[in-house]
């Protein structure tokens, strides 16, 4: 099972439009410096080179936003594999302690997570992310959690907003050695007597 973690498409919807954009103008306008060089008139070479850029770099954003894209994901097989921009990391099902799906905003409601809100964050707040607890004497973790970043992870815990969450959890859950499982909500607590 592979899922795309939804940062990079809210990323690759926000910003797609800019570089495009890029690409028109630095077309157009190189164009226009072309057609008025052929008729005879002076050009500044300096605007030429600057205007000639745009386009280039338009294809390098929408390149880069592509691959963002397609390399964001999150894949279940022997090993949990949370796939990042630069990075991957896998976790073995022994490290995992356990699993629950809650809104994305619970993630960044303690006042040091504040800052992490952004706006790939925002449309998402209050859509299901997968919250995956890790075993705290694990000598990985630290590391772990520093690789994932700080949007994707935090203290034990990794946080995945990913398009269908329960899925996923229930994915991983039939993959956990025994006595763990996920926490899907459930039933009341009994009253005390």
């Amino acid at each position: 099972m592979r899922q795309r973690i939804l940062y990079a498409e809210e990323m690759w919807r926000r910003q797609r439009m800019w570089a495009l954009l890029l690409i028109v103008i630095g077309a157009l306008m190189s164009a226009y410096n072309v057609y008025f060089t052929m008729t005879g008139h002076r050009v500044d070479p300096q605007s030429m080179l600057i205007w000639g850029l745009y386009a280039p770099s338009g294809l390098v954003l929408l390149g880069v936003l592509w691959y963002y894209r397609r390399r964001s994901h999150v894949q279940v097989h022997d090993r949990l594999r949370v796939s990042n921009l630069l990075s991957a990391v896998e976790i073995e099902y022994e490290e995992i302690r356990s699993l629950r799906v809650q809104p994305l905003k619970v993630a960044f409601e303690p006042a040091n997570r504040r800052r992490h809100r952004g706006p790939m964050t925002k449309p998402y707040e209050d859509k299901p992310a997968l919250y995956i607890r890790l075993r705290r004497d694990n000598p990985r973790l630290p590391a772990l959690v520093r690789k994932l970043g700080p949007r994707l992870a935090y203290e034990d815990t990794v946080v995945l907003p990913v398009p269908d969450p329960d899925a996923l959890s229930w994915e991983i859950s039939s993959r956990l050695p025994e006595r763990l499982g996920a926490n899907m909500g459930g039933q009341r607590r009994r009253k005390r007597r």
